[in-house]
């Protein structure tokens, strides 16, 4: 049954992340032509925004050290889905651009301890890494989004401050990031705690329109907070297919935010999606065939009475 509430926005952009996010999390590497066929199936089931890999060092996501041999065979998706890629540093904004690239993404964190974890730099060296990448992103005309990390809770400095949170936002926004996803990334979030965030953001000139948001399952919060961000504003919700990944680099981190859970709750809501809910199911259900496991996504197992 669909009940609309008005005070929630009618339309909400799905940044599907299933295919980079999830599968860079996987102990063995998913064949390069299994992960074609499942952003294209991805794309099929109404996801308009599904990332596709990410162009860093083999050494460390070798689970992605195929993206040169992936993105190609994406090229009939070009003109009706983004397939944002990651790119650390300039040597893989070059990689991405070579292949087309023109949805690029850098991955940055609120925390110092995530950000030597994650990228073996403090934040002052990350975001001065991230600022010519960014900077010679747009001159190519790609749109650039800015990833940050531990924007809630980090699992070696616990609560994270608002302010801290803020004030390496306003950076990535000044060096020119079109859009923010506020990644909550070992799952520790409570509404209460994305609507103060978001407030913040907003009283520090970041406006709702450039930010999405990214949370984990860790703790059962993701959808109440998803809803939380819903009525501040946001419209744009970043999910897994099947509620595959976590965080290789934080070892608490559970997996993201089943799209198929948020899919059937917008739905609920009366907000469109574009998406296909019994299409996307099945592309889970294949996946998961492929990953010898069932799927921890609950509306893929209701959906498909899979065990």
């Amino acid at each position: 049954m669909t009940v609309r509430d008005p005070q929630l926005p009618a339309r909400v952009r799905i940044h599907e992340v299933g295919a980079r996010d999830g599968l860079q999390n996987e102990k063995t590497a998913v064949p390069t032509g299994v992960k074609a066929e499942f952003i294209h199936r991805l794309a099929a089931a109404g996801l308009a925004t599904v990332e596709a890999t990410s162009f860093v060092h083999p050494k460390w996501v070798p689970q992605l050290a195929d993206a040169e041999a992936l993105f190609p065979q994406l090229d009939d998706l070009a003109g009706s889905t983004r397939l944002p890629v990651l790119v650390p540093n300039e040597r893989g904004l070059d990689r991405a651009l070579a292949l087309g690239a023109r949805d690029v993404a850098v991955f940055a964190s609120a925390t110092e301890s995530f950000a030597e974890a994650n990228l073996n730099r403090t934040v002052d060296e990350a975001l001065a890494m991230f600022e010519p990448v960014v900077t010679r992103a747009k001159a190519a005309g790609a749109r650039v989004r800015g990833y940050l990390s531990m924007c809630f809770g980090d699992p070696w400095e616990g609560p994270v401050p608002a302010a801290q949170v803020v004030a390496v936002s306003r950076r990535l926004t000044d060096m020119g990031c079109d859009e923010l996803s506020l990644g909550d990334t070992i799952g520790v979030a409570t509404p209460g705690q994305v609507a103060a965030l978001l407030a913040d953001l907003n009283a520090a000139g970041i406006a709702t329109d450039r930010i999405g948001v990214h949370f984990h399952d860790t703790y059962g919060q993701a959808l109440s907070n998803t809803l939380a961000a819903l009525r501040h504003g946001v419209t744009t919700v970043d999910a897994s297919a099947g509620g595959l990944g976590g965080c290789p680099y934080a070892k608490s981190a559970t997996g993201n935010l089943a799209t198929e859970d948020l899919v059937w709750m917008l739905h609920g809501l009366g907000i469109d999606t574009g998406v296909d809910l019994s299409r996307l199911t099945a592309t889970s259900v294949w996946m998961a065939e492929h990953l010898g496991r069932p799927s921890p996504s609950r509306t893929v197992r209701a959906l498909s009475h899979q065990e």
